[in-house]
């Protein structure tokens, strides 16, 4: 819940020029609601993607203050994130409401940003591995993936989220291993390889390399250090 509209669009104005002839990966700015529509007009003829932070499962209709896939779509997202550990922490949210938004998401045609991760405590008592295999079947459970462009998961250990505590490039590599193989069980080996998996937990300029040297991490939600232009502009260009 960060930037005004004035601000959010100073951001693209900044950041647009410093990734400039960057090609050989996405980039995807995710702001508020309000600001989706003049972000996805500021953005059109580039090669930034825009995302968004939630959204509803039904089309329509008496569902005050929730927003549509098809509004998403129109506001020129590409992307939308879902099942984030605020959202599940803060707002209630379930395995089933999860699936259930992934499922509207993929029928709008936009591509979800799946979340899981642990918290501290889970990962102290050993369960790291059995919480997220049960947000991953029970967020994807009754979905068929043709194409591993149809989905995005990102793993964010709660522990390592804003609190400055990284999860090691290891400790985050073991995970995704074990989140790539469950959906080569259930999807098979090609959809297994192509899938995206992000790792999210304080990436920052500083150790986004090594987060990537990691053979099983496909890129990264940035939280904080995505804010500042240069910054994430860093995050983007971390190999340049």
């Amino acid at each position: 819940m960060h930037k005004t509209v004035p601000q959010a669009l100073h951001f693209v104005k900044e950041f647009l020029p410093l990734v400039k002839g960057v090609e050989d990966r996405d980039v995807v700015l995710i702001p508020p609601f309000i600001a989706l529509h003049p972000l996805g007009d500021a953005l059109k003829n580039t090669s930034v993607k825009l995302g968004a932070q939630d959204l509803f499962w039904e089309e329509k209709g008496a569902f005050t203050g929730e927003i549509a896939p098809s509004m998403l779509v129109d506001a020129g997202c590409a992307y939308a994130v879902i099942g984030h550990s605020e959202r599940r922490q803060y707002f209630g949210e379930t395995y089933q409401i999860v699936n259930k938004k992934v499922q509207a998401a993929l029928q709008a045609g936009l591509i979800p940003i799946m979340c899981v991760g642990e918290d501290l405590a889970e990962r102290e008592t050993g369960k790291t591995f059995e919480v997220i295999k049960k947000q991953i079947t029970e967020g994807l459970k009754g979905f068929q993936i043709d194409r591993s462009e149809q989905l995005v998961i990102a793993y964010e250990p709660i522990w390592a989220i804003g609190t400055g505590h990284t999860a090691t490039p290891e400790q985050a590599d073991e995970v995704q291993a074990f989140i790539r193989e469950l959906i080569r069980r259930s999807w098979g080996k090609g959809i297994a390889a192509g899938l995206r998996i992000q790792y999210g937990g304080s990436v920052k300029p500083e150790n986004m390399a090594e987060i990537m040297a990691m053979p099983d991490i496909d890129g990264a939600l940035v939280g904080g250090a995505s804010l500042e232009p240069v910054s994430f502009s860093r995050i983007v260009k971390y190999d340049q």
